[in-house]
């Protein structure tokens, strides 16, 4: 059976294959409602199940996507591509967090995505398009309007929202449907199509954010602003630049339309009679039929407000033809009902050509010029008209406004901004899965992972688990990062390799010296007739003290593992000083003189010193100092009374302090005693009532607290005895 690791490689392409079979469904109800002309638009359901079942970024470009392509169909379905967004990050966060919780939660995620997509879409349609882009609600909104009195906005909003809470509503369930019913299989496929690793456990992800919360910056915020940054900065310099195109091109054409009604004004203006239209306006022959031809060139000269001929005297405009603004500006600064200025008014040059007043009156043309005035924003040309003897005789005037540039450009900001948005959140969760993906989750694993063979220190088992589990992430990126986890792993396995070669031959030395230690002892020990397995029996009862001692919690800064490890393999060396003591002393029969016992117990300082001998050849091994503390000290009485020294309390080494109870009860309760030998009940007695005086009281506690194992070392060295 293949395991993880080879399936995420194999999965890749499920995600992309599921998110084309999202888009398919988006596509195709959403048009299938368009041509029905039915008040759903069913283009969610594909967002919706995709996020659920892969995740927010197959969510998100299932979303983009499928809006970009309803503009085959639907020109202005790119603006709405945002609200689908919504609806699959909404989508995702469900999944994530409620998918297993009550029923209540499917109906707020109707509701939230329904009040989101129907609010949202409806101040789209409201602001940039001025009406419903729903056929169905477009034919609801007056019905209702009557109905219920209130405005159309207000009905708008309202039916909108209703008709999105519905279709989200229907949207939502049959995604849910669909995904219940699709095979486990294939569900394992999707969800793991999108690692570049094993995929992390949700313990394994709280671990890792544990673990980078000792970053002052994470790389995933940092890549997330940076990328950010440069989405708004590149989409910031392509609008400014398409406006700043739009704009210039925009003020071309209306200085063209300008120029040209101005010219041809000033080309059906009889410039002999320009005199007798000033002071006779109206009445004068020829002034209603040139009037009228004016007129006509406004209306057919598309975006021109105001036409005019004027004569400049100094820095005034002499009105001769002033035509009534066009009803196409009314809102716009221009006031249609309003009547023209009278043929011989005068009024002032705007500010904007007074620096023209020298041409003016030598008859150059006026380049298009901008001007806001009390009126509004135009563009106005001013085009001579010459007399028969070649005198400039008037200008012919036509203002082309502005305004609505203005408006147009703010329109087209919206579009942008709502188009861009949509990218910008792609860009933004590709950029932020892909760091997680391809960055984040990998170094993360990895540092855990070395973290942890850090930890392990030199426990072998430990080790080793780490080892595997660093194994296990398997990154497969294809980049540097790849390369850069099989070189950690390598190494880490290299390493725990030779900690087990090192650990193999540290534990063959151990052996041999243990082996060395006790032929040793066993030498010296043998020189006693009355020794029975006394090596044996004092290592048993120093590990049953030690262990005990542990176990209790006493001593707790010293015993250790590692001491108890010590003491355990130096215990056979606690009477290697006897090899000084002669044999008709260590053998005597019967009660030793005051001097042979003196000589007798020479044997602590003579171990003492043969162990400080062997510190110093083997450097650096503990349990030879343990060693040499119980050859010296283990016949030291807690009360001080002892010898060699007289120690007391706590002052004696815990090693020997051990070694007097495990030593004095293998004594008395052996056949090595002369006269009457001591029951183990009777030994136990003996260390109970010598506790405080001669033994350590913690150390009498953990010995006759483990009656049971005594016996049974007692039983195993001792088997005439039992």
């Amino acid at each position: 059976m293949k395991n993880i690791s080879q399936k995420i490689k194999e999965y890749d392409w499920c995600g992309w294959l599921f998110i084309l079979i999202g888009i398919a469904i988006n596509v195709l109800l959403a048009f299938i409602c368009s041509i029905l002309g039915l008040p759903l638009f069913l283009d969610t359901i594909g967002t919706i199940l995709v996020s659920c079942m892969g995740g927010l970024l197959p969510g998100i470009f299932t979303a983009l996507l499928t809006n970009a392509l309803c503009t085959i169909y639907n020109g202005v379905s790119m603006y709405f591509a945002i609200i689908n967004i919504f609806i699959g990050i909404l989508a995702a966060v469900y999944e994530w967090k409620y998918a297993n919780r009550s029923f209540i939660y499917k109906i707020l995620f109707v509701l939230s995505a329904g009040l989101m997509s129907g609010g949202v879409g409806a101040y789209i349609q409201w602001h940039l398009f001025l009406a419903p882009q729903n056929p169905f609600i477009a034919n609801s909104i007056e019905g209702l309007i009557s109905a219920t009195g209130f405005s159309k906005a207000t009905t708008f909003f309202i039916t909108n929202t209703v008709v999105n809470i519905f279709d989200k509503g229907i949207s939502i369930g049959l995604a849910l449907n669909i995904q219940h019913f699709i095979p486990e299989k294939i569900k394992q496929k999707i969800s793991i199509s999108s690692w570049k690793q094993t995929p992390l456990t949700e313990d394994e992800l709280v671990a890792m954010r544990q673990w980078g919360k000792a970053t002052d910056f994470s790389m995933r915020t940092r890549l997330a602003l940076l990328l950010f940054g440069v989405s708004i900065l590149v989409i910031a310099m392509m609008s400014i630049i398409e406006l700043r195109l739009y704009y210039k091109k925009d003020v071309n054409e209306k200085a063209e339309i300008a120029t040209s009604a101005a010219t041809f004004a000033a080309s059906i203006v009889d410039p002999e009679k320009i005199d007798e239209y000033i002071t006779y306006g109206e009445t004068y022959p020829g002034y209603k039929e040139t009037e009228d031809i004016l007129y006509k060139i406004r209306e057919n000269a598309v975006g021109v407000a105001y036409l005019y001929l004027v004569k400049i005297e100094g820095e005034d405009m002499v009105f001769i033809f002033d035509l009534d603004a066009s009803s196409d500006y009314e809102g716009y600064g221009y006031d249609g009902d309003a009547e023209g200025i009278k043929p011989g008014e005068r009024i002032r040059l705007d500010e904007e050509f007074l620096c023209y007043v020298d041409d003016f009156h030598e008859g150059k043309v006026i380049p298009p010029t901008e001007s806001d005035n009390s009126w509004s924003w135009i563009m106005t040309a001013f085009i001579p008209v010459f007399d028969s003897e070649g005198n400039c005789v008037c200008y012919a005037g036509a203002d082309v406004s502005m305004s609505y540039v203005a408006e147009y450009v703010f329109d087209f900001m919206w579009r942008i901004l709502l188009i861009m948005a949509s990218i910008v959140i792609a860009i933004l969760g590709y950029g932020i899965w892909s760091t997680g993906t391809y960055l984040v989750y990998p170094i993360s694993s990895i540092g855990l992972g070395v973290e942890s063979f850090v930890k392990a220190g030199d426990n072998q088992v430990e080790i080793d688990n780490a080892v595997r589990r660093l194994r296990k992430i398997n990154i497969h990126t294809n980049d540097e990062i790849e390369k850069l986890y099989h070189s950690i792993c390598n190494m880490a396995l290299n390493q725990a390799e030779q900690i087990r070669s090192i650990r193999n031959f540290n534990e063959n030395t151990a052996k041999m010296q243990d082996g060395l230690i006790i032929t040793m002892a066993d030498l010296v020990e043998n020189r006693d007739v009355n020794s029975g397995s006394h090596i044996q029996k004092t290592a048993a009862y120093v590990k049953i003290i030690a262990e005990g001692l542990e176990e209790k919690g006493y001593y707790p800064g010293k015993v250790t593992p590692k001491f108890i490890s010590d003491v355990v393999r130096s215990a056979p060396l606690h009477d290697i000083g006897k090899i000084n003591v002669p044999d008709s002393i260590l053998n005597k029969e019967g009660v030793l003189t005051p001097e042979e016992e003196e000589i007798k117990r020479t044997h602590t300082i003579a171990g003492k010193k043969i162990m400080e001998n062997a510190i110093t050849t083997v450097a650096g091994e503990n349990y030879l100092k343990e060693a040499r503390n119980m050859a010296a000290y283990h016949h030291e009485n807690w009360d001080g009374t002892g010898y060699p020294e007289g120690l007391h309390g706590e002052v004696i080494p815990l090693s020997a302090r051990i070694m007097a109870v495990a030593d004095t009860f293998d004594v008395i309760t052996s056949s090595k005693v002369k006269g009457v030998q001591y029951s183990v009940e009777e030994g136990i007695e003996y260390i109970k009532k010598n506790a405080g005086t001669k033994f350590d009281p913690k150390c009498v506690e953990a010995f006759v607290d483990s009656l049971p194992e005594i016996r049974v070392v007692y039983r195993k060295y001792n088997k005439n005895h039992g």
